[in-house]
C-alpha cells in the first residue's frame, strides 16, 4: 500500500475515532433518556406531561409534547432533545414552521448545566444567564411563530429525518429504531467533524471571522473581546468560553466585555455545526440561521446599551462576579 493511501486511511480513522468519542459521551446521556421516555409512553404519562407544557408551548404555536423535547435539550443537550423529538414528532404532523420554531428554541437554550457552568467560570452570574437564555428562546419562538403564521410561510408538513416509531409496536422493533437513530446521530457527528475540518483547511473559518467582526463592533463589544467571541460563535461556547476564561485570568478583557461576549455566545454559538444539525431535522434556514443571528444582534445591542448605563455596583451585584477586593465577598454567590 502506498504512503498516500496510508495517510488517507489514518486521517479517516482519526475522524472516525473522534466522532466515536463524541458520540459515546452523547449516548451516555441519551440512552437513559430514551428509555425513560419509552417508559413514560408505555404508561401513557407523556400525555400528562404534554398537558403541563401546553400553555407555554401554545405561546409559540407548538403542541404540548414539544415541551418535553425542549426540556430534555435544556437539561441534557441538543442530541438528547433530538432523540425525544424523533420519538414524539412523527405522529404530530408538524409543519416546517413548527419544526423551525422548536429547533430555534433548542439552539438558544440547551445544555444549560454545562454551558452555564462555563459562563459562571468567566464571571457571569447564573441567576442572570439561565433566565436570560430561557426567556430569549421563548421570545424568538414567539416571534418566528407570529411571522410564519401571519405570512403563511412554511405551513406545509415538515419532513423529519429520523422517525423512531416502530411499525409493529413491539419492544424489539422499538429498540431497532432507536439503534438506527443512534447510528444516524453518529454519522451526523462524523460528517460535521469532517465538514469543520474542511472549513479550517480552506480557511473559510477565517472568512467568517472577518465577516462577523464588524457585527460585534457595531453591538458595542470591544475589539479585545471580539476575536474570542467569534471563535465561540463559529466553533461553540465550550471553545469560546475556554478562551475567555484564559483571557479573564490574564486580565486582558474588561468585565463588561466578558459579560457581553458570553451573553452573545449564549444566544448564537456553533452557528455552522448546530445550524446544519437542526436543518437535518427539517428546520428551515430562515429561522435557524438568519433569524437567530438577527435576533441575537438586536438583543445584545439593547443589552449593551442598558448595561453600559448601569453603575458598577449594580453590574457586579446582579450580572457579574467581581474579581476585585471590593466585591470579593460576593464572588461565591450566584
Amino acid at each position: 500500500m502506498k504512503g498516500s493511501d496510508l495517510s488517507v486511511l489514518n486521517t479517516a480513522w482519526k475522524q472516525i475515532r473522534e466522532a466515536a468519542g463524541v458520540s459515546f459521551i452523547l449516548f451516555r446521556i441519551m440512552v437513559p433518556v430514551v428509555i425513560v421516555v419509552k417508559i413514560l409512553n408505555e404508561l401513557d404519562l407523556v400525555r400528562y406531561i404534554a398537558e403541563a407544557f401546553t400553555p407555554l408551548m401554545s405561546l409559540v404555536g407548538l403542541p404540548g409534547e414539544m415541551g418535553l423535547v425542549w426540556a430534555t435539550a435544556v437539561i441534557t443537550n441538543m442530541y438528547g432533545g433530538i432523540v425525544i423529538f424523533a420519538s414524539i414528532a412523527p405522529g404530530l404532523h408538524m409543519s416546517t414552521a413548527q419544526i423551525t420554531v422548536i429547533a430555534c428554541m433548542i439552539l438558544v437554550a440547551h445544555s444549560m448545566p454545562v454551558e452555564t457552568t462555563i459562563a459562571r467560570k468567566t464571571g457571569v452570574r447564573i441567576r442572570f444567564m439561565i433566565p436570560f437564555r430561557l426567556f430569549c428562546a421563548l421570545l424568538l419562538g414567539f416571534i418566528l411563530h407570529s411571522v410564519y403564521t401571519l405570512g403563511g410561510f412554511l405551513q406545509g408538513e415538515g419532513r423529519i429525518l429520523w422517525e423512531a416509531s416502530s411499525k409493529d409496536g413491539s419492544l424489539g422493533s422499538w429498540a431497532l429504531s432507536q439503534l438506527q437513530n443512534l447510528a444516524a446521530i453518529f454519522m451526523i457527528v462524523l460528517l460535521l467533524i469532517i465538514f469543520m475540518k474542511i472549513l479550517d483547511r480552506f480557511r473559510i473559518t477565517r472568512l467568517l471571522n472577518r465577516v462577523l467582526e464588524p457585527l460585534l463592533t457595531s453591538m458595542g463589544i470591544g475589539k479585545a473581546a471580539s476575536t474570542v467571541t467569534i471563535f465561540g460563535m463559529v466553533l461553540g461556547i465550550s471553545y469560546g468560553g475556554g478562551l475567555i476564561i484564559r483571557d479573564v485570568n490574564s486580565g486582558k478583557l474588561s468585565s463588561r466585555d466578558v459579560f457581553f461576549s458570553i451573553s452573545l455566545m449564549g444566544l448564537s454559538h456553533a452557528i455552522v455545526e448546530d445550524t446544519l444539525l437542526m436543518m437535518s431535522l427539517g428546520a428551515n434556514i430562515t429561522g435557524v440561521l438568519f433569524a437567530r443571528i438577527a435576533f441575537t444582534w438586536i438583543v445584545i445591542l439593547g443589552l449593551v446599551r442598558i448595561v453600559r448605563k448601569m453603575s458598577d455596583e449594580k453590574f457586579f451585584r446582579y450580572l457579574f462576579r467581581s474579581r476585585s477586593r471590593n466585591h470579593a465577598l460576593s464572588d461565591d454567590s450566584l
